[in-house]
């Protein structure tokens, strides 16, 4: 059964992405963000009806606040990534993720790397270089991407916040005990929240928001059910089956996103981005899984 909600996810996300990319051509990342977090949280209110919120404790909540502001900020990188660079380019690299953990973990809590660690690290790698490798670059020019556009960052800043979510995810789940139908909604009331905020701080005017809904709202709120979707499913797979399995399977929603998404959009090299997430995936898998 975790199998099929893990997959559910993957491939939600993976259309999720593609929507939110073609909203993105018209809409400011944080104006967009806000919105759609609004209409995600108005989905997710029949949660707390089936939720049992009398068991949830302050520290709980605290944990969760904690999280939803990285994983805001993580939201928001991500959709500048996806605004200023072809999908195909962008996501890809979300999938270095699981090897940015092995390599925190081995030098800041000192766990060991295994064999299984290095292949799929050495895969992360090749993948990576085969991605920004182009017709007439040197050996070293794939290396040096960020240079090339200063979009990237805002995908390394997402990789590293996701570094920090994913454990935090499985650390509420796992460790509090926290029920996924609370999870869901209450994480959505703290993304708003974290929104609303950020858009008060950067003075933007309300008339943005008007003018955002009115040309992009089909869109956005085809984002929202996608990712209501795809994140419920996510936190019952790993709740139900195996952390490292259900992120395996996750991280195909990767490849679903560029190859369909490329296509969509027309993008440059589509075949090589394709093989290169291949790789990258397989990577990533065999890291989790170790």
């Amino acid at each position: 059964m975790w199998q099929l909600l893990a997959l559910t996810s993957a491939l939600f996300s993976a259309l999720a992405a593609g929507f939110e990319k073609k909203a993105l051509f018209v809409s400011k990342p944080l104006d967009f963000s806000l919105i759609l977090s609004f209409i995600t949280l108005l989905l997710t209110l029949p949660f707390f009806f089936i939720a049992d919120l009398t068991i949830l404790k302050a520290t709980t909540l605290l944990v969760l606040y904690g999280k939803s502001i990285l994983g805001a900020i993580s939201f928001l990188l991500v959709m500048h990534g996806i605004k200023n660079l072809e999908l195909s380019s962008a996501l890809p690299l979300l999938v270095l993720t699981p090897g940015v953990v092995a390599i925190f973990a081995y030098f800041i809590l000192g766990e060991s790397l295994s064999i299984r660690d290095i292949i799929g690290m050495t895969l992360l790698l090749l993948g990576t270089y085969f991605l920004q490798l182009k017709k007439g670059s040197t050996f070293i020019e794939p290396f040096l991407f960020v240079n090339q556009n200063r979009a990237y960052l805002y995908i390394i800043g997402a990789i590293l916040l996701f570094t920090l979510t994913s454990l935090l995810d499985k650390t509420l789940l796992k460790t509090y005990k926290l029920q996924p139908e609370a999870f869901l909604p209450i994480q959505q009331l703290f993304f708003t929240f974290n929104f609303l905020v950020l858009f008060i701080l950067k003075r933007r005017s309300p008339q943005v928001l008007r003018t955002t809904f009115n040309q992009s709202w089909k869109l956005i709120l085809a984002v929202a059910v996608f990712t209501v979707i795809y994140r419920y499913s996510h936190i019952l797979a790993i709740k139900a089956g195996s952390v490292a399995l259900v992120l395996s399977i996750k991280r195909t929603s990767v490849f679903f996103a560029t190859v369909f998404g490329g296509q969509y959009f027309k993008e440059s090299n589509l075949t090589k981005k394709s093989i290169a997430t291949v790789v990258m995936i397989a990577g990533a898998i065999l890291i989790v899984l170790s």
